[in-house]
């Protein structure tokens, strides 16, 4: 039975593309009519942009939940956690009369992502033969260590002795590999270790077992919101690997990365961009010409939040949302940025692909082979007048109903959300 999200308890908020989709809008609507709002994998790699009146705000850990009043916002154990740059995040929310303390909440079970994780990454990354386009931002080699058993953890800093400990011993691995690449780390290491420790008696002051946290919250009738930081696309297991980050995405690493059973789940609402755009390098079957491109980066804006990368744009790839659809169990779609179509004449929407083993409808294993793929495309007459302004369904041209029916029929999942821009009043609830 469809559940909508807004009468769920515990809603999962999921991209469904590869990032990028507006979930910090989303979730920050939706954060209204919550009480708890976590994060559950990710980390500093992902950027959030959220516009509350005039003023913008780029959130990279901590939940765009934080932006409502006394909101609880919780990192969870799937996320590494980048102290330094979590505390420049918080302290320049403080600064922007946010209030945060004793809003926030850091798991005992996630594991730090230190300077050495950001070295390594950025050195990996530049001597790479098949770049994947990281961010370098130390994401990968802290998930590395995590599933290497050498990883530190929140609950490591409660001792400063073993804390320090496990840091030199993560340094020296760091160096060893920095130098069998050639590269001196020392400059780039230096006093990292010290700063870390700074940050110690913060970071523990925050601790929490988040995992504990929710069940409570929900145990007591609370609303709970769980977002990811990247897309389906994205996901370790079922993205187009190796073009993928270093974490599952999908839904069901909510509760794994939280600390819940997956019985909590009520429902999952899935974000995609009326469009498909990708930051970094892998396939993006439905990518336009290099003219074509230009013209919707900067009608979108199409640059990251995190990295200010310009985006990859390209038609809106129903293959792909309905296999997001499928591998998250989506109970519902919110689709973003529909406004930035207002001026085409037409619009298409990706069916299949043509590969040259013959045409493809489901989204495949051999997504290294989606780089000889054509998009099998399917166009739809444009509305070219501006849908700003709509607050329902009926406020929309007739044109646009019948694009989003579209979607809605193509990934076989009942749109819940439109945004029609980016303040918070630009959203038309379907249900």
């Amino acid at each position: 039975m469809h559940v909508p999200a807004g009468s769920s308890r515990c809603v999962v908020v999921v991209g469904c593309q590869w990032g990028d989709e507006g979930k910090g809008k989303i979730v920050d609507v939706l954060s209204e009519d919550m009480d708890v709002v976590a994060r559950y994998q990710g980390g500093a790699n992902a950027g959030h942009t959220v516009h509350v009146g005039e003023k913008e705000f780029i959130l990279h850990q901590i939940p765009s939940g934080i932006l409502h009043s006394e909101k609880r916002c919780l990192l969870g154990n799937g996320v590494v956690l980048d102290m330094i740059q979590f505390f420049q995040e918080y302290d320049a929310l403080v600064a922007r009369d946010i209030q945060v303390e004793g809003r926030v909440g850091v798991s005992l079970r996630a594991h730090l992502l230190l300077p050495y994780h950001r070295v390594l990454d950025r050195a990996t990354e530049d001597q790479a033969v098949d770049k994947i386009g990281t961010t370098g931002r130390g994401i990968g080699p802290a998930y590395e260590d995590k599933a290497a058993r050498r990883g530190i953890r929140v609950a490591d800093l409660a001792r400063e002795d073993r804390f320090r400990d496990l840091m030199e011993r993560g340094f020296d691995r760091a160096r060893g590999r920095l130098r069998a690449l050639g590269l001196d780390p020392e400059a780039e290491l230096e006093g990292a270790t010290e700063q870390a420790l700074t940050l110690r008696p913060r970071l523990l002051a925050l601790a929490t077992d988040v995992g504990l946290e929710v069940e409570r919250a929900l145990e007591d009738g609370e609303r709970v919101l769980l977002e990811g930081a990247q897309g389906t696309a994205l996901d370790l297991d079922h993205g187009t690997y190796p073009y993928v980050t270093s974490s599952n995405t999908t839904a069901a690493a909510a509760a794994v990365g939280i600390g819940v059973g997956p019985t909590r789940l009520d429902s999952v609402l899935g974000v995609v961009k009326a469009y498909t755009t990708r930051v970094g390098n892998g396939p993006l079957p439905t990518e336009f010409e290099p003219e074509m491109n230009e013209h919707m980066r900067t009608l979108g804006g199409e640059f990251g939040a995190t990295t200010g990368r310009p985006r990859r744009c390209g038609w809106f790839d129903a293959v792909l949302a309905r296999y997001a659809a499928r591998v998250n169990g989506l109970t519902g779609l919110a689709v973003t940025k529909l406004d930035v179509l207002d001026s085409l004449p037409e619009i298409s929407v990706a069916t299949g692909y043509r590969t040259p083993d013959g045409d493809v409808h489901e989204f495949p294993a051999d997504t290294l082979g989606l780089d000889r793929a054509e998009p099998i495309l399917e166009t739809l007459p444009g509305w070219q007048s501006s849908t700003c302004e709509a607050r329902t369904l009926d406020d929309l041209p007739t044109n646009a109903r019948r694009y989003l029916d579209r979607i809605q029929e193509l990934t076989r999942t009942p749109i819940e959300m439109v945004s029609v821009g980016t303040r918070r009043s630009q959203i038309i609830r379907v249900s």
